[in-house]
């Protein structure tokens, strides 16, 4: 069952990935905005992070029966070893972080990097179906 569950996160999180990149490409301006919220409140930092932890957790679990096991344990502990430290990090410390980010990386840039969102996305969907 939890393998089942994790295969469908890692599914989920691809689609996700797919999805971000076409807001990236079509719609940069709201992509920076979406960026801007990173952290702005209790609510959305911590609901972020825990969601973030999710497909990290089905990436660990679903390693052994993926195309590409070592890179689903690297990519899944990384993400969930960011989240716990993300949990530790000042909520506006994070904001500020984000706000800075969303500053340097202009609407051109967002439909630049589109493409390594689909690519991404793509590559989790692949690897375990």
């Amino acid at each position: 069952m939890w393998i089942t569950i994790a295969k469908y996160s890692i599914i989920l999180f691809g689609m996700f990935l797919i999805y971000a990149g076409l807001l990236m490409l079509f719609a940069p301006k709201k992509a920076r905005q979406v960026l801007r919220k990173a952290g702005s409140t209790n609510l959305i930092n911590y609901a972020e992070i825990t969601i973030r932890m999710l497909p990290a957790i089905g990436l660990i679990l679903y390693a052994s029966l993926s195309k590409f096991p070592e890179v689903f344990k690297i990519v899944g502990w990384f993400m969930l070893g960011t989240s716990l430290v993300l949990y530790f990090v000042p909520r506006k410390l994070h904001h500020g972080y984000a706000l800075k980010c969303a500053e340097i990386l202009k609407p051109k840039y967002f439909q630049y990097i589109s493409p390594l969102s689909f690519l991404f996305g793509s590559f989790f969907i692949y690897s375990v179906l």
